[in-house]
């Protein structure tokens, strides 16, 4: 798994923005800002959709005036469904990204199977990256929702 002062892998991250697909290299997604980069098991799931991306679409501004240059979801799903749930949660100030096959969730060590519910997945997480490194992490225990909220990073800040 990722650790704290390490820095984060390199890979492509995807994108609906406008109507256009767009693909994101994680190393210049990352370079030169600080990011809040927050994962989530599925889009339009119970907790994900009640709690954790709101509470970041709530917090956008406050994130943002402790200099938070860019503020991610991200989920192991496509980016038409990334862009829709954005959408359905007035998630404006969110990049959300999409991992569609896992494969920067595997590289992030944050991957879990689980089978029936969608197959791979991602943990429940949120972390600070600075210029690339991350600087603050926060890790879910599985089918919690404690230690990745908005509020936590805002303290972390």
């Amino acid at each position: 798994m990722i650790e704290e002062n390490k820095p984060m892998p390199s890979g492509e991250l995807s994108q609906l923005k406008d109507g256009n697909m767009i693909t994101h290299n994680t190393d210049e997604l990352f370079a030169n800002k600080k990011v809040v980069l927050f994962a989530v098991p599925g889009a339009f799931t119970p907790t994900c959709s009640a709690a954790h991306l709101p509470g970041y679409v709530v917090s956008a501004d406050e994130l943002k005036a402790k200099g938070v240059d860019a503020i991610i979801c991200l989920s192991v799903n496509d980016a038409f469904v990334m862009n829709a749930w954005g959408e359905a949660q007035n998630a404006e100030n969110i990049m959300m990204l999409a991992d569609g096959d896992g494969s920067y969730t595997k590289a992030l060590g944050l991957s879990m199977e689980t089978a029936g519910f969608g197959g791979l997945r991602s943990q429940r997480y949120a972390m600070v990256i600075e210029n690339g490194t991350v600087t603050n992490q926060h890790v879910e225990k599985p089918k919690e929702f404690e230690v990745s909220t908005a509020e936590s990073i805002l303290k972390a800040l």
